[in-house]
């Protein structure tokens, strides 16, 4: 049982607009959130993680090499920028030296992942990497030697660890974790997390546990509907009672590497008009303080998420945390439940029993 510390940091959103690059860099890269759950081949959008603000420390190698990582429940590749990479976003960051580990082990295959406004191109490679202690040999990883475009340079980590399924991971990796069950690295198959709210500390992930601390209201056992993301499926989403979204139920992903709350264009609209909010998503932070809770219901259940949770407050303005995402699947709309929601509950991450708990926060 381990546990890896999580830091919260300023989200790459933050970083542009104190320096007064945001409205440039969106208007140069736009894109779709539903980009990294429909990729086609090999794509993986990573301009969700513009607001994430959670990450933790691994290393890589003999001797180890520390790397920071977002541990990603929406992708399934481990990668970091390598010292092959001539790129400015390798530059201002860690970069994994193979000559300088004992045990790094060399392959022919080669990593290409596409982006909304770019691309990582590298190499595969194996090596040994620690996870709060937990030492997995041989773990199959991406060394970066391109990563065009200024995204990356801009953004607090360094790579992705990605804590999905083995089916939608890019040249057939296996994940950390899978490799950490197979070797019975960990007590339990499952890994569970939580983040904290605004600036307190001891966010955290979990590996091979549950912190009974954290589960005081009981844990509420969803099953999954998919075995590649965190995948869910959701009854409804209702104000004050009333129905107001996925009245006919849809589809949801538990994903801790997206910040906001990611809603169907339609349903988003209708969500900022029962809330008072521009179209933007704007409100008064006076108004912000009356709002009502979300509340999603879930495998029966209701699982209610606070104006406190979804109010995001920037320099004296308010925002909803809620993004437009058009993202049909067959069976249903698909809405994808990122930190906003994550930070109400503890979740845990069951491989054994395909399925995901949640537990309320005090």
């Amino acid at each position: 049982v381990r546990r890896v510390s999580l830091r919260k940091m300023k989200s790459l959103r933050e970083r542009l607009r104190e320096q007064g690059l945001l409205e440039s860099f969106l208007e140069q890269h736009p894109y779709n959130l539903a980009n990294k759950y429909f990729p086609g081949i090999a794509m993986e959008p990573l301009q969700n993680y513009m607001d994430d603000e959670y990450f933790g420390t691994i290393s890589i190698g003999t001797p180890a090499q520390d790397f920071t990582v977002v541990f990603d429940t929406g992708s399934s590749n481990l990668w970091v920028p390598s010292i092959f990479c001539s790129s400015p976003a390798c530059s201002n960051h860690n970069r994994f030296n193979p000559m300088d580990s004992s045990t790094f082990l060399s392959t022919n295959d080669t990593l290409f992942i596409a982006y909304g406004t770019g691309s990582m191109t590298g190499v595969l490679g194996y090596d040994t990497v620690n996870v709060a202690g937990i030492s997995v040999r041989n773990q199959i990883f991406g060394l970066a030697e391109t990563e065009p475009g200024d995204f990356f340079y801009y953004t607090p980590f360094d790579g992705i660890l990605g804590l999905a399924f083995p089916s939608i991971a890019s040249s057939g990796a296996t994940p950390v974790f899978d490799n950490m069950m197979t070797e019975r690295l960990v007590d339990r198959d499952l890994f569970s997390v939580y983040l904290s709210r605004n600036s307190q500390d001891g966010s955290f992930v979990l590996f091979g546990a549950i912190d009974p601390y954290y589960t005081t209201t009981g844990i509420s056992w969803i099953p999954l509907s998919a075995e590649t993301y965190w995948q869910i499926t959701m009854d409804s989403v209702s104000i004050k009672g009333e129905q107001v979204a996925c009245s006919s139920g849809c589809q949801a992903i538990v994903d801790t590497g997206t910040s906001l709350l990611a809603v169907p264009i339609r349903a988003l609209q209708i969500l900022l008009n029962a809330l008072g909010a521009s179209s933007s998503g704007e409100i008064s932070c006076e108004a912000a303080r009356k709002l009502p809770d979300l509340v999603f219901r879930i495998n029966g259940k209701a699982f209610p998420v606070p104006s406190r949770a979804y109010v995001i407050r920037s320099g004296g303005l308010c925002s909803l945390g809620l993004q437009g995402m058009d993202a049909p699947t067959e069976e249903g709309e698909l809405w994808i439940l990122g930190d906003v929601f994550i930070r109400e509950y503890y979740v845990v991450f069951d491989r054994a029993n395909n399925r995901v708990g949640l537990s309320r926060l005090p």
